[in-house]
């Protein structure tokens, strides 16, 4: 009697056991339908015992039609659970997210004309008839003729129409690798070439692309993924952006070169459209892949290419639910797809780094801007010497660089990495700071809408007229600058300049993106202000000066990666002036001006910073140079979160290279009214630190009411 092990996408530790009925052939990776309890549940067949007892099992409901899952996705999914410490249930589920598309429809019923001419032809029938020469629906065809259903009705009685059906879910265009390309520096030309051969020739074959601000990586990554579809034209390429709003500028690049749209996967796509792609990809019709993070579970057929776009993106971390860096993921799958990945960027994470120094990855270099670019100046501001005047943001020295630019007729940026008017609100006479209920979160003002703004859990209140806490009227003050404020002050200063602000507020789905990135492309905007999203991807032809309002945000704090992160981040953002036949430069606002990376950036140095920054990490074992695991636990009273903490440190094992520090409540010790208590684990690179977690979590047990979460590799220490 055969049996099958069936995994469920549920965080349950193992797979379960399943009879399989005579009727049905099911073998490895079967997408099948099976009873839990009173309800039926979709899983995938995970191991198949042929000559098992099954006189105690239940019986298998049934099998889809969609395609296996294949050996290296599901080996994928037990690596990732195991790396990640989480039942592998929980990594398929990310994987079966269309359960819908794993059968057949829906479809739609056609009309179109057969060739018959009914006797009495008038003009109303003849205009239908014209008009379904190829198959439309019903309601349509009326419409387009001008006349009543009735009629239609009429022309399918007399035969002259048909009514035929149709998937919805329709595939995808296939792309033309043949079509005519941008011409390519020899530089790009060789990077593509390495990229194709290693693609068409099969295996495992990573790379860092590592091209500078301006350097046309798109235009190497377009080339690539042509000559590997020339080779191999069956296979598929997935290319991962770190934001959404970057996916229609690069579907139109590629829609322009290969004449067809790529399938696309993110967060702003509808149910339908997931459908159809997940369904695409399964079968191996959907050539070309473009996604967020998540586009890294989908059930590829034939997967020889991954291209990560700005690898370095804190972005690709997953946070929540599944915590998952999609960078690191990406490597893995590649590794058990014997695929092709290639990992981008002009300031490449230390991981990628070090990986790529090692030898393990192949460096592919971009040194120089493409054509007559060049690199903007970049200067710092010391605001102790150069401050600005009393409640404003702008040091004169900016203010007049700004003033400048205007005059020639080019565009400013300003870079302020805060959303909303002021990121603090309190009360002038009693010390009151306004914050999110249950949450240990301040409020951000948002002077547009008057309202007060929790942005980590979405709570919103209209400005309170008297402090909540005394009663004082008129008391509560706002504290330090977002980018309304900045945008305020530029207002008043340049009131004829056409100033614009550009943040997840304003530019708030991908159709508002795009309307605001092709203002500023046209010239319809004088000044730009900007949080992080104004930093990734974009061109803009006209932007000469650069201005940071405060490079010392990202310096603030106990992360690890700080130093990173502000260089990488305003390396960036400073990469958007100067990007045509004008030069461009980059002021940056500082009570740091000694810092490293500030320094590094000026210097145009980045491999001094590189350095400086490798020796200080490896000193203290900080990655990439040691592991680092975060153990969250949340419960919502003090009391049963410092009951669960207890008992993880009571069961906490001594182990060679391994340190623990905690329990503690992190930076943000209560969020929605759960509390927090956090314990920070770091070991060398010879520990498997993934199974010191997971014997650590087997050893105690928590309340229903208690959540425990494992994070490896932490980007966020809030």
């Amino acid at each position: 009697m055969a049996v099958v092990s069936v995994l469920l996408p549920l965080p349950l530790p193992e797979a379960f056991d399943y009879v399989v009925p005579p009727e049905l052939t099911l073998g490895l990776g079967d997408v099948v339908e099976v009873p839990l309890g009173q309800n039926l549940r979709i899983g995938v067949v995970w191991a198949v015992k042929p000559d098992s007892d099954g006189s105690n099992l239940k019986p298998v409901k049934s099998r889809f039609a969609s395609p296996p899952f294949s050996h290296a996705l599901r080996q994928f999914i037990d690596f990732a659970a195991r790396y990640l410490v989480t039942p592998p249930g929980q990594v398929l589920a990310m994987v079966l997210r269309q359960p819908e598309a794993l059968g057949p429809g829906p479809f739609e019923r056609l009309a179109v004309a057969t060739g018959l001419r009914p006797d009495k032809l008038n003009e109303a029938r003849t205009r239908i008839l014209e008009c379904a020469l190829k198959p439309i629906p019903r309601a349509a065809l009326a419409k387009a003729a001008g006349v009543g259903s009735g009629i239609v009705t009429a022309l399918l009685k007399l035969g002259a129409l048909e009514e035929i059906e149709r998937p919805v879910d329709l595939p995808f265009g296939t792309p033309d690798p043949t079509l005519p390309a941008r011409p390519l520096s020899e530089m790009q030309a060789d990077a593509a070439y390495m990229i194709a051969k290693a693609a068409s020739a099969g295996g495992f074959s990573p790379f860092l692309l590592d091209g500078v601000t301006g350097s046309g990586k798109t235009e190497v990554y377009l080339e690539a993924v042509a000559q590997a579809l020339i080779a191999r034209p069956d296979e598929q390429v997935l290319i991962l952006l770190p934001e959404i709003a970057l996916t229609q500028a690069i579907v139109a690049r590629f829609e322009q070169r290969f004449g067809a749209a790529p399938a696309q996967w993110h967060s702003d796509i509808g149910a339908a459209q997931k459908r159809r792609t997940w369904r695409e990809v399964a079968a191996g019709r959907a050539r070309i892949v473009i996604g967020a993070r998540s586009a890294l579970f989908l059930p590829f057929a034939k997967l020889s290419m991954i291209l990560v776009d700005e690898e370095h993106d804190g972005s690709f971390k997953q946070d929540d639910g599944l915590r998952y860096h999609a960078r690191d993921m990406a490597v893995a799958r590649a590794k058990f797809e014997q695929a092709t990945i290639v990992l981008g960027s002009a300031t490449p994470s230390m991981e990628t780094r070090l990986n790529a120094d090692a030898g393990r990855y192949q460096r592919l270099l971009l040194p120089s801007r493409y054509g007559v670019a060049l690199l903007p100046d970049v200067s710092l501001i010391d605001l102790k010497e150069s401050p600005p005047e009393r409640d404003q943001w702008l040091s004169p020295v900016l203010v007049q660089a700004m003033a400048e630019t205007l005059e020639q007729r080019e565009q400013v940026l300003l870079f302020l990495n805060r959303r909303g008017y002021a990121p603090v609100v309190l009360c002038r006479k009693c010390g009151h700071r306004m914050k999110a209920p249950d949450t240990e979160s301040w409020l951000v003002e948002h002077k547009y809408s008057n309202r007060l703004v929790c942005h980590l859990t979405g709570f919103s209140m209209r400005k309170p007229d008297a402090c909540p806490n005394c009663g004082a009227e008129d008391g509560l003050v706002s504290v330090g600058p977002g980018v309304e404020r900045i945008a305020a002050e530029t207002t008043e200063r340049f009131p004829d300049a056409r100033i614009e602000i550009f943040s997840s507020d304003t530019a708030h789905n991908p159709q508002a993106v795009r309307e605001l990135v092709a203002r500023m492309e046209k010239g319809e905007i004088d000044i730009l202000i900007g949080t992080q999203i104004v930093a990734k991807g974009h061109n803009f032809p006209n932007l000469t000066l650069v201005g940071v309002v405060d490079a010392d945000l990202g310096l603030k704090g106990g992360d690890p990666r700080a130093g990173e992160r502000t260089y990488q981040m305003l390396s960036q953002v400073a990469g958007r002036a100067g990007r045509a036949d004008r030069p461009g430069r980059a002021l940056i606002q500082t009570h740091y001006p000694d810092n490293e990376a500030l320094q590094a950036l000026v210097m145009g140095d980045r491999d001094a910073f590189i350095e400086a920054e490798s020796l200080g990490r490896a000193a203290v074992g900080a990655p990439p140079f040691g592991r680092m695991a975060a153990m969250h636990i949340m419960a919502q009273t003090d009391e049963a979160v410092d009951a669960a903490a207890q008992a993880a440190s009571d069961a906490l094992f001594p182990a060679d290279g391994v340190e623990v520090w905690g329990p503690a409540p992190p930076p943000l010790a209560m969020i929605r009214g759960w509390r927090r208590r956090r314990f920070l684990i770091q070991s060398s690179k010879e520990v498997d630190l993934s199974a010191f977690m997971a014997a650590w979590r087997s050893g105690f047990r928590v309340p229903g009411s208690v959540r425990v979460s494992i994070d490896m590799d932490p980007y966020s220490f809030l």
